[in-house]
């Protein structure tokens, strides 16, 4: 397997990240009485996700002793990112169409800071390959969604 420097959870429960954007896809390729409320979870999903891949950076950062603010600006982006995303719907814009299609891109360009912060941190072998499979998955079923 690509992932076998990881644990057995890291890599399950990761992957499973994409079962919940799926599952919004499929349903509302499926079921068009369903479908503002699929594209709104989805959405949030995405935010949060991203938020959370956020997150994951500020304390990489931290736990390896960073000082200097671009660990932590680039860190703080996602939570940002997702906010916004969310913002349209408060005011009654349109939404979420547009927005998921920017979260998706986001999650598509996030092993990029992966592959950054590996440039300067001692990550696991397979971490990148793993992030990749996440960020790709989720990405696309976000896109797809998006497109729907």
């Amino acid at each position: 397997m690509l992932f076998t420097s990881l644990p057995r959870p890291v890599v399950a429960l990761g992957l499973a990240g994409i079962l919940p954007q799926a599952a919004c896809l499929f349903i509302a390729l499926t079921a068009p009485a369903e479908r503002w409320f699929v594209l709104a979870a989805g959405c949030c999903y995405a935010a949060v996700i991203l938020s959370f891949l956020g997150g994951m950076w500020w304390m990489a950062g931290l736990l390896t002793g960073r000082t200097s603010a671009d660990f932590y600006a680039i860190a703080v982006m996602p939570s940002l990112i997702g906010w916004a995303a969310l913002l349209p719907w408060c005011f009654g814009w349109r939404w979420p169409g547009p927005a998921l299609v920017v979260l998706a891109a986001c999650l598509l360009a996030s092993p990029l800071v992966d592959r950054w912060m590996a440039a300067r941190l001692d990550l696991p072998p397979s971490w990148l390959r793993l992030r990749v499979a996440m960020a790709s998955g989720l990405g696309l079923t976000t896109l797809g969604l998006g497109l729907t």
